[in-house]
């Protein structure tokens, strides 16, 4: 199986001894280059570059409308560091852009917000949920993402501004974060659906032929489960902080959508918590058809047991090796004896069929 799991100890001790704030990339998503896409947009308005470098005369005072940094791939350090450089953001900020395995947070400073989730994508080959780190950091009038990967889920949006559908180009900075996030949520309902149909699956097939390697891919399933729970709960404090926070980065028009994004994410975390549930039920169900199987076979043994207890009798009373006893010479003796047993026997199961123990 693919791992995954990242260690933390080895994350932590390939930064010891350096100071807060150093720049080190702790994911393992490599790519070739760093690739920044910069979109510029307002009512009317709109423009699309790939950029190899940031600098001042990207950014015109007085430009007007937002504008959207897109660097894909964390590789080039120096490049982050020119960012925060130009935007002024803190250099703990940039460490943690930088450390993936950051839990989703928000955090408010004087001329933007940091804000972090995690991307998540279904693997169908390794059956496995994959997560990636998202930061962004959301100034007045713009708007910077940090992505692991060249892959994303934002194509929709993209096209959305490109061809001037909903009311994100009408819209400030905080709307095209509050978008950002809210297509992060969406996507989490992909993955619920996929872990959906697997309990299903898993569940008629416990009915039909439970065995171990069943029990192993639900044990899988629920790990996966987890990495939903890890990366949905914390990100509900992040929109209630946000639609809490006194800010003038958040404007009045965006809270309803931010509002309606909390409801998503509820929605999310109680079907992943009723998720939970139902794979525990899973696997409660297989050890029960375990157990089940388990007694039936015991009662099978204990009826042939019971039946043959006064069976026994009989033989061992015939078998003593006293000299005198009346049945011994008689010629059809073993036969009676036989037909007793077999009458007993017969008795027996009929008594047990009628009590309904058989």
């Amino acid at each position: 199986m693919k791992k995954r799991y990242k260690s933390r100890t080895k994350i932590l001790s390939g930064k010891t001894g350096m100071e807060p704030g150093s720049l080190v990339y702790t994911g393992t998503r490599n790519a070739e280059k760093t690739v920044v896409n910069l979109i510029r947009y307002r009512s009317g308005a709109f423009s699309e570059e790939e950029v190899t470098e940031l600098m001042g005369s990207n950014f015109p005072e007085g430009g007007g409308g937002v504008t959207w940094i897109d660097i894909k791939a964390l590789n080039d350090l120096q490049l982050i560091e020119e960012s925060g450089k130009l935007f002024g953001i803190h250099p703990l900020v940039q460490e943690d852009i930088l450390n993936t395995n950051q839990r989703p947070k928000i955090e408010f400073f004087e001329n933007h917000l940091f804000i972090v989730l995690k991307m998540l994508s279904y693997n169908e080959a390794e059956n496995l949920i994959e997560a990636e780190q998202i930061s962004l950091v959301v100034g007045k009038d713009y708007v910077i993402t940090y992505q692991e990967n060249y892959d994303d889920i934002f194509n929709n949006l993209r096209d959305s501004l490109r061809k001037e559908k909903g009311q994100v180009r009408l819209q400030g900075a905080d709307y095209l974060a509050y978008s950002l996030m809210d297509t992060i949520v969406d996507h989490y309902y992909i993955i619920l659906e996929r872990i959906g149909q697997q309990i299903e699956k898993y569940e008629e097939m416990l009915l039909n032929n439970p065995c171990q390697e069943i029990l192993n891919e639900i044990y899988i399933l629920k790990r996966e489960n987890l990495t939903l729970r890890k990366s949905v709960w914390p990100l509900r404090e992040v929109v209630a902080k946000m639609e809490r926070a006194d800010s003038v980065l958040i404007g009045r028009q965006t809270l309803p959508f931010i509002r309606d994004l909390q409801d998503h994410t509820t929605i999310v975390i109680e079907t992943v918590e009723s998720y939970m549930e139902m794979i525990s039920n899973l696997i409660e169900l297989y050890l029960s058809i375990g157990n089940n199987r388990l007694n039936e076979v015991m009662k099978i043994l204990t009826i042939i047991s019971t039946i043959f207890i006064p069976l026994t009798f009989i033989a061992g009373i015939y078998g003593m090796n006293f000299r005198h006893m009346p049945e011994l010479e008689w010629r059809w003796g073993y036969f009676a004896v036989l037909g007793v047993m077999a009458l007993l026997g017969v008795l027996m199961v009929w008594f047990f069929r009628r009590k309904k123990w058989m």
